[in-house]
This record gives structure tokens, C-alpha cells and sequence, in this order.
């Protein structure tokens, strides 16, 4: 007589496993894009130090950031461009990844607290869910004139606009890079150059190695500029791609531009 059915069905690992995978929740991992402005002595902050910077302020603003994998796991916060030592920037990109979820006008405020010397946060916006890295199309810049109390000389106007024409129709240039002889195509770097009360640059972004706004006043023979205070200022980084929308749960946005040494906790 053979023996009744065992009501406990057997093991199946292969089974279990797949269920544990179904039913653990995969980590909360949401991107938040900030934009801010790096003004005063913080320009002379390099961009390692800036993304420290940027690492002990999420750190203070108690926020549960999404971390890398790996033995040395850091939080996930990117740049899409690097702004060089002494230059200020206006409207700077950093993302955040965070493992929570906040209105975009909460971490504005948790942001704004902190009140960083220098850095005054523009605008948080949650961005959605297949939005990837952000990525550079342009960047541009205004090249204040130098100061004649700094022991300026007057500026020749119509040589500087002769000497930028000749540069833009170079087909070519090179400039040196670490000891090194690196050549770029002028088109492909240089979208516009024009002089007026100030130089205003715009530069495309590229993969490879690019020129940089003291390589072009070297390059049109404004190289004492710097030396004399002309300042060069970062006023817009351009995104390949942007989300726009007027929903206040994704999007704050301060109520004004701050102007220099201001600031303010309001936002929209």
C-alpha cells in the first residue's frame, strides 16, 4: 500500500530565490537637479574642493543620499562641468541622487539653510525617473574689461575686435597643456566672440579637450587682462536636455537672483 501524500510540498531553492528577488524592494533612488551661483571667494574654491563642499552640505541638510557601490561607497553627486579655479559662476549645475523623496521645495530649503558663504542656491527641480546624467551642450562667459587703477592701459578697441576676427577665422590653434603642444579646431569650439562694454564667449561643449576663456584672451592678445582685474564670469551652463514645468512639487525656484553678498530663503 503506498503512503498517503506529504502535505508540506518540497523545497525548491531555485523557487525561493526568485521569490526573495520579486518581493525585495529595489533601494529609492530619486534625481534632484540644483542650480546655484559661486560668487565671491568661493571662486577661488577648485572644483575637487567644491564637490567636497557640495558632499559636507547634503551631509548637513540630513538628507539620505544614494550611494555608489563598491568598498568605498560616496554619495552620488555630479557636475556636469567643472568651472576652473578664480572664475565665478552665475547659474552652476550639480545633481544629487537621494534615497528619499522630497518636494523639490523642501530640499531647496534644507539646501538654502546652510547658508554657504558664496554659494546661493537658485533653483531645485526633481527630475523624472529616465532623465540620465545631465550632459553639456554650451557653456558662456562675460570677460570684464581690465582696471586701469590696477595699472591698465587704455584698450585699443579696434585691435581687440581685429585681433578676435583673425582668431575666429583661424582654422586651427594650439596651446600648450601640461608641457604639452594641444591643438583645437576654432569653429568647433568657439560659438560666438564679440566685444562691446565686455568680451561675451559662448563655448560648445566637447568630449574630448577643450579651450578655455584664458586661452582665448591669450589668443586675441588680452593676456595681461587678468593680471590687471578683468574677471571672467560663468554665466550659463546649457544642458542638452531640460524638463520643464511649473508643478511646485518638482520644481522651486528662488524668488529673485540674489545680487552679490544677498541672499534669500524665499522660493516659489
Amino acid at each position: 500500500m503506498s503512503s498517503p501524500p506529504s502535505s508540506i510540498p518540497p523545497t525548491d531553492d531555485t523557487t525561493d530565490d526568485a521569490t526573495d528577488r520579486v518581493t525585495a524592494a529595489e533601494p529609492l533612488r530619486l534625481r534632484y537637479r540644483i542650480r546655484f551661483a559661486k560668487t565671491g571667494l568661493l571662486r577661488w574654491t577648485s572644483h575637487r574642493d567644491l564637490a567636497r563642499l557640495w558632499e559636507r552640505l547634503v551631509r548637513r541638510a540630513q538628507l539620505q543620499l544614494s550611494m555608489t557601490e563598491g568598498f568605498h561607497p560616496k554619495p552620488r553627486i555630479g557636475f556636469p562641468s567643472a568651472l576652473a579655479l578664480g572664475i565665478s559662476g552665475h547659474n552652476e549645475v550639480v545633481e544629487l541622487d537621494l534615497a528619499e523623496r522630497l518636494s523639490a521645495p523642501e530640499l531647496f530649503r534644507r539646501l538654502d539653510h546652510d547658508d554657504q558663504p558664496g554659494l546661493t542656491i537658485k533653483s531645485v527641480q526633481l527630475l523624472p525617473a529616465d532623465s540620465g546624467k545631465a550632459k553639456l551642450e554650451r557653456t558662456e562667459y562675460v570677460i570684464t574689461r581690465p582696471d586701469p587703477e590696477l595699472g591698465a592701459a587704455a584698450i585699443d578697441e579696434d585691435q581687440v575686435r581685429s585681433d578676435m576676427q583673425a582668431f575666429l577665422t583661424r582654422e586651427s590653434v594650439t596651446v600648450t597643456r601640461k608641457n604639452k603642444p594641444v591643438t583645437f579646431n576654432v569653429a568647433e569650439q568657439i560659438l560666438s566672440l564679440a566685444f562691446g562694454d565686455n568680451i561675451e564667449l559662448s563655448m560648445a561643449a566637447s568630449d574630448a579637450a577643450t579651450l578655455k576663456p584664458t586661452d582665448v584672451l591669450d589668443l586675441i592678445g588680452c593676456s595681461d587682462w587678468i593680471a590687471h582685474g578683468s574677471q571672467i564670469t560663468r554665466t550659463e551652463v546649457v544642458l542638452k536636455r531640460e524638463f520643464p514645468t511649473t508643478d511646485p512639487e518638482f520644481l522651486a525656484i528662488a524668488n529673485q537672483s540674489p545680487h552679490h553678498g544677498e541672499h534669500t530663503d524665499e522660493v516659489n
